[in-house]
């Protein structure tokens, strides 16, 4: 005789539902996990090669002195150690939207949890919707205007990493300028607008890409209108 098959899930109210969304839950914990740690540790590298090949300018220099041989190799290597920053920046960024996608899931998550057990909801500290003011809220509470948002965004690793590839591109600008021959008093003003415009290129490039992704999660479970926003994080 041969076995029934399960009868298929037809409500929250099932066990096996809330097993698959635990399960669920659980794998977007160990992306976060992931996202985070790649973040770390592709900044780790960077910074790393960066002292590495300061520590070998300075050696160079005492060897070769200030000349044009010099000011030519050390431009090869800061290409190099920009080529590295901008790259690290942009997986930074890449491991950012990993994150928001897996909190964006496990806000829906909880959100069939408060459907199969209404009782647990007031003890969530997380967000329970999955609209975007409500997910963003795992990052803390942050003035979403003006002078708030750029102070924010310059204390996370995407923002250190942002503003060390500036200066490279700056001081990068600054040896081209001598290569080229300008004056000795010159040269700091360009290097000094090179690590500007590298800082507005990255700052123009990221104000566009977020959008882009938040734009791509559907919402499924707003917020309700004159609800208040949810808080709180996973505790990672």
């Amino acid at each position: 005789m041969s076995a029934q098959p399960p009868e298929p899930i037809t409500s929250l109210n099932d066990p096996r539902a809330i097993q698959i969304l635990s399960t669920e839950h659980w794998s977007l914990l160990t992306n976060r996990s992931l996202a985070y740690n790649e973040a770390f540790v592709r900044g780790g590298m960077f910074l790393t090669f960066l002292g590495t090949s300061f520590v070998a300018l300075a050696l160079l220099a005492q060897a070769m002195s200030f000349g044009p041989a010099f000011l030519t190799l050390a431009g090869i290597i800061l290409a190099f150690d920009l080529v590295i920053g901008l790259t690290t920046y942009g997986r930074i960024i890449g491991a950012n939207s990993d994150d928001l996608r897996a909190l964006h899931g496990m806000a829906r998550i909880r959100h069939a949890y408060t459907q199969a057990a209404p009782i647990v909801t007031p003890y969530f500290t997380s967000a329970t919707h999955d609209d975007i003011d409500a997910v963003t809220t795992a990052y803390g509470s942050v003035d979403d205007r003006g002078i708030g948002t750029i102070l924010y965004a310059l204390t996370t690793s995407a923002g250190m990493i942002g503003l060390i590839s500036a200066m490279v591109g700056g001081v990068l600008a600054g040896v081209l300028g001598l290569i080229m021959g300008v004056s000795d008093g010159l040269a700091p003003w360009i290097g000094l607008g090179g690590g500007v415009l590298v800082f507005l290129a990255l700052v123009a490039w990221t104000t566009s890409a977020i959008p882009r992704e938040q734009a791509n999660l559907p919402v499924l479970f707003p917020t309700p209108e004159g609800a208040g926003a949810d808080t709180g994080d996973d505790g990672m």
